[in-house]
């Protein structure tokens, strides 16, 4: 058997730990790991066209499947293209290996050419961040940097010089067993006693839910029915608590609709379940708080909190719902929900009046109209700005749809490459990038990425011509809006001139069929819409300081616009509402 260099044996280790692809662009100090990955039978070189699409993908593949996903770019520049993406992927909790290649090893420090710091760079996006500068480290370097990323839930990067992947691996190299999956918490029953007792005193409980609740919405749908407590959520929370929730009040933020700023703050007792919401002018005061998270580092910092419990939301609800005594009294309960149908019976109006007959097209008709037709296990991914609006109000979650964006990051230009990584965890499922023009266009070498694996994403497009967050932003800062106009081309026809199929939709009447049309295409497709950049309505009464840092109170409407079918979902609830 010949003698594996370090590379290969780099490539054996990643597909020990589960990993199935490596995203990134070929390039002289990474070129020896690539051929290593050309001839390895298990595992896949997926090229395209920028290292920050390469790192996104492996984000959105790892919040996907749950395991380790992996990305690679060359020395200096090559490498420096996948902060942003390692950025998002590590406040996503995305568990991501990104190989960070290096100058010749002979002439670190001396100013070579394409020189940089990889050590240094990737410090604050990543749990661990070391250089093989031997290759007898390289196995156990490796091995501690999966540790990571998949333990602790984010990224891992590992810098190597080209002249290192190249040498001799070590004869015998010590290779452990690799840690695949991360273990649940359990908080101790002192936490669990005092947070047991602070529930049976309080007469109005409130439940706001994050991500963390991800695999518990049944154990949380129990508690709230045992105190009976309105259920809000942020917008990382969606797909996973508002699904067949007969206790929702929707969502808080800026984005946010419903009744959950008023949950929030009339409750006695606020409990967060794994959220990080980041906003902290819409968390109340003037209540007792809890917050539940698998992450210790996240307890308290962004709100005053009573008790702070460390755990996983599942295993804290199990071992805490047997022991509350149940609440009998659903007179707040019931006033959130009616509040809550009352606001969307509210809103909804300003978008269903000639809706469908108005051009430029309303992006909420849009957003409806592709909630509808779209498969119920469908993959969306959501460009940050308007789109994330859109995703919030007309997105339907069901436990089977999943939708990612950069939701913590926040960055431009995510949804393109998050679909690249999401579809080719299965090429059978669909999934649809919601991007906006200004993000597609950042990106928009990477559609080329689509047509050269012939991946079936769809990409629905709504073009404004426009930043439409960063006008709004402005707007309501008492700025004239400046250098957010894009002048566009005609989408569909260089998606055409590419390969793909696409087309162009500037009325509402020709919507319904251009998005079937394009979701029956085998392969990719853009389907180029032209929206109204004047779809946002703005409350005349909202100062500068309210948005800062989009710290808006929610008591405001700062989006005047329609929320799907989530009006019907609040209406089905109401029957649980006694009638006087």
């Amino acid at each position: 058997m010949a003698k594996q260099n370090v590379s290969e044996q780099f490539v054996d280790i990643l597909v020990r730990a589960g990993v199935k692809r490596l995203y990134g662009v070929v390039g002289d100090s990474l070129n020896p790991v690539v051929d290593a990955v050309r001839r390895h039978s298990e595992v896949e070189w997926i090229q395209v066209r920028h290292e920050e699409t390469a790192a996104f993908a492996a984000g959105a593949e790892a919040q996907i499947t749950g395991k380790l996903a992996a990305c690679a770019g060359s020395c200096g520049p090559g490498n420096l293209h996948l902060i942003n993406g390692l950025y998002d992927a590590h406040r996503s909790m995305a568990p991501v290996l990104a190989l960070a290649s290096h100058i010749p090893s002979s002439e670190i420090g001396l100013g070579y050419f394409q020189a940089t710091h990889p050590e240094l760079l990737f410090q604050e996006c990543s749990h661990y961040n070391e250089m093989i500068s031997n290759p007898q480290q390289m196995p156990r370097l490796l091995q501690t940097a999966v540790q990571h990323a998949i333990g602790r839930g984010g990224v891992s990067v590992v810098s190597m010089p080209g002249d290192i992947a190249s040498q001799p691996a070590p004869e015998k190299s010590i290779e452990h067993a690799l840690v695949t999956s991360r273990p649940t918490v359990r908080p101790g029953d002192e936490e669990i006693d005092k947070l047991c007792a602070m529930i049976d005193k309080a007469k109005r409980v409130t439940l706001f839910c994050g991500s963390g609740t991800a695999g518990a919405h049944a154990e949380v749908m129990e508690f709230a029915e045992r105190v009976k407590a309105p259920v809000g959520h942020a917008l990382r929370g969606k797909e996973w608590i508002q699904y067949d929730n007969p206790y929702d009040v929707g969502m808080s933020g800026l984005l946010g609709y419903g009744a959950a700023y008023e949950a929030t703050n009339e409750c006695d007792l606020l409990i967060l379940l794994g959220t990080d919401f980041p906003y902290n002018a819409f968390l109340p005061n003037d209540v007792k708080i809890v917050q539940v998270d698998v992450r210790p580092e996240h307890l308290g910092r962004r709100s005053k909190l009573d008790l702070a419990v460390w755990g996983d939301v599942r295993e804290t609800l199990r071992c805490l719902t047997p022991r509350v005594k149940v609440k009998t009294d659903r007179k707040f309960l019931d006033r959130m929900l009616k509040k809550h149908a009352d606001a969307l019976e509210g809103v909804v109006k300003a978008y269903t009046r000639k809706v469908d007959k108005h051009v430029p097209i309303h992006p909420e008709y849009v957003a409806s109209v592709l909630d509808e037709i779209a498969d119920e296990d469908a993959v969306f991914t959501v460009d940050t700005g308007m789109c994330n609006v859109w995703a919030a109000r007309y997105l339907t979650p069901n436990g089977r749809r999943r939708v990612i964006g950069s939701f913590s990051h926040g960055s431009m230009a995510n949804a393109l490459p998050q679909a690249i990584g999401a579809q080719f965890t299965d090429r059978n499922r669909q999934v649809v990038s919601m991007s906006g023009d200004g993000g597609f266009t950042m990106l928009m070498g990477d559609f080329l990425t689509l047509v050269q694996y012939d991946l079936p994403v769809k990409v629905v497009l709504f073009n404004n011509s426009s930043l439409g967050m960063v006008e709004l932003e402005m707007l309501v800062a008492g700025l004239p809006s400046f250098g957010t106009t894009n002048k566009n081309p005609d989408f569909a026809s260089i998606a055409r001139a590419a390969g793909a199929y696409g087309v162009r939709v500037e009325k509402p009447k020709q919507l319904e069929g251009a998005l079937k049309d394009a979701f029956k295409h085998k392969g990719p497709a853009l389907v180029d819409v032209v929206t109204d950049p004047n779809a946002l309505s703005i409350p005349p009464k909202i100062s500068a300081d309210m948005v800062t840092g989009f710290a808006l109170s929610a008591s405001k409407i700062v989006l005047d616009g329609g929320v799907g079918r989530m009006l019907q979902m609040a209406r089905s609830n109401l029957r649980n509402v006694p009638r006087p």
